[in-house]
């Protein structure tokens, strides 16, 4: 195990979490082909399975770590980073909100028609953008004042922690069924280019 061992898995997790990300935002983008027979139940299951990811994985095993485990111990090496990191703590509490008021509203489009559609779009286009620079932040301010300054003993807590996240999307690490499970479901029933679904 490389002595930055946790570093290597949360950039793999933010490669897999942005994958996700940029996915969900090409079936948005692609939307509902009113011809397609089964297309809109197919739509709409995807995009919740796709959100309930984000949910589930990010939200209950890599961010409290990031909290809990990284972010305490560079501030205390790297005061300047303070600022930042409190953002990012703000961005965590904030999660788990935004993503269930996205199921929310796509669950509105669902069963209330395409009046709320552009609700959601609009929604889940800032949310991304939001996730994307959350973790720009945490590679570029948080993870290189980590590599300079944490100590071995920071190391060895860190990887232990991080070794034990299993990321359906990151093939380095043990799978975890469950999550292995909602993976292929969302690339077995999501259309090309985003998955292999007709």
């Amino acid at each position: 195990m490389s002595h930055h061992e946790a570093m290597r898995v949360i950039r793999d997790e933010h490669a897999s979490l942005a994958a996700m990300l940029q996915s969900l935002r090409q079936m948005v983008k692609r939307g509902l082909d009113p011809e397609g027979k089964g297309e809109h139940d197919r739509f709409f299951e995807v995009v919740r399975a796709m959100l309930f990811y984000i949910d589930e994985f990010p939200e209950t095993l890599h961010h409290p770590k990031e909290s809990e485990l990284l972010f305490p111990r560079v501030a205390k090496v790297a005061p300047h980073t303070v600022a930042v990191i409190d953002q990012l703590e703000r961005d965590h509490h904030q999660g788990e909100n935004r993503v269930r008021e996205l199921m929310h509203l796509l669950m509105a489009w669902e069963y209330l028609g395409d009046s709320r559609r552009e609700a959601f779009e609009t929604a889940v286009s800032k949310y991304i953008d939001f996730y994307l620079e959350h973790m720009r932040l945490e590679e570029t301010v948080v993870m290189p004042e980590a590599e300079k300054f944490l100590t071995d003993a920071d190391w060895h807590a860190l990887n232990a922690a991080f070794a034990t996240n299993q990321d359906p999307l990151n093939s380095r690490v043990p799978r975890n069924p469950q999550f292995d499970r909602l993976f292929t479901r969302i690339v077995m029933l999501a259309p090309s280019p985003v998955g292999l679904g007709d």
